[in-house]
C-alpha cells in the first residue's frame, strides 16, 4: 500500500495531474466546439488514464524495490529498469483501449474512432518515458547516495577500530619492565619507588582517560613524557639525560595522544639502551607554515635498529595517515651520531 499512499506515491499524483491536466482541458474545449464529444466521457477517459498510471507507476516502484539488489551491477540494474518499462508499456496499451473503447461505446453511442489514437499514444508515451527516466534516476542517485554513506560509515568505523587497536600497542612492553624496576627500587630506596607507582599510576591514567579520543592538547602530552622518563630513570639513572626545547605557542596545539611518549620510547629503547656510557634526549616543538613540527633527538645511530621490529615507529607512520592522510610527515634521520626524529602536523 505504501507505493499508492504514501509519501512515496505522491510524486506519481503529481506527474499525472500535471501531465493530463492540459490534455483534457483541450480535448474539453474541442468537445464543445464540436459537440461530438460528451463530457461525461472525458471524465470516465480521463480517471481511467489516471488510476492505470498510477497503478503502473507503482508497480514498477514495488519491482524496483523487490527484484532489483543492491549488490548488482550498474549494467544489470539498468536492464532491468527497462525491462520494467518495456513490461509496463505493453500493459498499458494492452488494457487501457480496450477498456476506453467500450466506454466511449456506451457512452457516445458508436464505436470508437480510431484516427485520434496515434497522436495520443506519441504524447503520453513520451509523457510515460520523461516520468520513467526520472523515476529511475531518482532510485538510482538515492541508492547510489545510500551507498556512498554507508562506505564513509564503514570507512569511519574501520579508522577508528584501527586507531583503538594502534593505541593499545602502545603500553603493554614498557609497563612490565616499569614494574620489575620499580620492585627492584623498593629494596633500596621505599619513598622512591613509592614516586616512581605515583608515576606509573597517573601515565596509566593518561592512558587509560585518552584512548577514546584522537587528539589532545600538546601540553598535556608533555606531563605524560615527563612520567615516563622519570620511570626509564629507574633503570638507566645517571646514563639519562633528557631536555626539552618547547615553543609556547605550541602547547594548546592537539596532537595524537601518547604520539611523543612513543618517540621519546623509541629514542630510549634503541638509542640509548644501546649505549653503554648512555646519552642524551632532546625534545623540541615549533610552528612553521601552519605546521607543528615536533622534534624527538637521541644520542646513537640508526644501524643499530635494523635488528629491530620498529613496531613503535610503523605505528606512529599508520596513525599519522588515518588521522590526516598525507598532510602529515613524519621522518627518521642519523645525523653525526644523532638520531633526529620528526613529526610534522597540520594545524588547519
Amino acid at each position: 500500500m505504501k507505493y499508492l499512499f504514501s509519501k512515496k506515491a505522491l510524486p506519481n499524483y503529481l506527474v499525472w495531474s500535471i501531465t493530463l491536466l492540459p490534455s483534457y482541458i483541450i480535448k474539453y474545449q474541442s468537445a464543445v466546439k464540436s459537440g461530438r464529444l460528451e463530457f461525461s466521457y472525458l471524465v470516465s477517459e480521463g480517471l481511467i488514464w489516471f488510476t492505470l498510471m498510477i497503478l503502473l507507476t507503482a508497480s514498477i516502484q514495488f519491482c524496483i524495490d523487490k527484484f532489483v539488489k543492491k549488490d548488482e551491477t550498474l549494467t544489470l540494474k539498468v536492464f532491468k529498469f527497462l525491462g520494467f518499462l518495456v513490461i509496463a508499456t505493453f500493459l498499458f496499451n494492452l488494457i487501457l483501449w480496450p477498456i476506453i473503447d467500450v466506454v466511449y461505446t456506451s457512452i457516445q453511442g458508436k464505436e470508437a474512432e480510431e484516427y485520434g489514437k496515434l497522436p495520443t499514444n506519441i504524447f503520453n508515451w513520451f509523457a510515460w518515458i520523461v516520468w520513467y527516466l526520472i523515476s529511475a534516476y531518482s532510485a538510482l542517485y538515492r541508492e547510489i547516495k545510500e551507498e556512498k554513506i554507508k562506505n564513509v560509515e564503514l570507512q569511519a568505523s574501520l579508522k577508528e577500530s584501527q586507531l583503538n587497536t594502534l593505541k593499545g600497542q602502545i603500553n603493554p612492553h614498557f609497563m612490565f619492565n616499569s614494574l620489575n624496576n620499580i620492585r627492584g627500587l623498593m629494596l633500596e630506596d621505599v619513598d622512591r619507588a613509592r614516586n616512581m607507582l605515583t608515576s606509573l599510576s597517573e601515565t596509566l591514567r593518561y592512558s587509560l582517560t585518552k584512548s577514546d579520543v584522537n587528539s589532545i592538547a600538546l601540553e598535556d602530552e608533555l606531563e605524560m613524557v615527563e612520567n615516563y622518563i622519570e620511570i626509564s630513570k629507574i633503570q638507566f639513572e645517571n646514563r639519562l639525560q633528557f631536555e626539552t626545547h618547547i615553543d609556547e605557542a605550541s602547547l594548546n596545539k592537539q596532537i595524537p595522544p601518547m604520539i611523543i611518549q612513543m618517540l621519546v620510547e623509541n629514542a630510549i629503547k634503541h638509542g640509548i639502551s644501546n649505549l653503554k656510557v648512555g646519552g642524551g634526549v632532546s625534545l623540541s616543538t615549533v610552528i612553521k607554515n601552519d605546521l607543528l613540527q615536533i622534534e624527538v633527538i637521541n644520542s646513537g645511530t640508526l644501524q643499530s635498529n635494523k635488528n629491530t621490529t620498529q613496531l613503535g615507529l610503523k605505528n606512529i607512520k599508520k596513525r599519522l595517515e588515518l588521522l590526516y592522510g598525507e598532510k602529515a610527515t613524519f621522518n627518521l634521520n642519523e645525523v653525526k651520531n644523532q638520531v633526529v626524529a620528526t613529526i610534522k602536523i597540520p594545524l588547519a
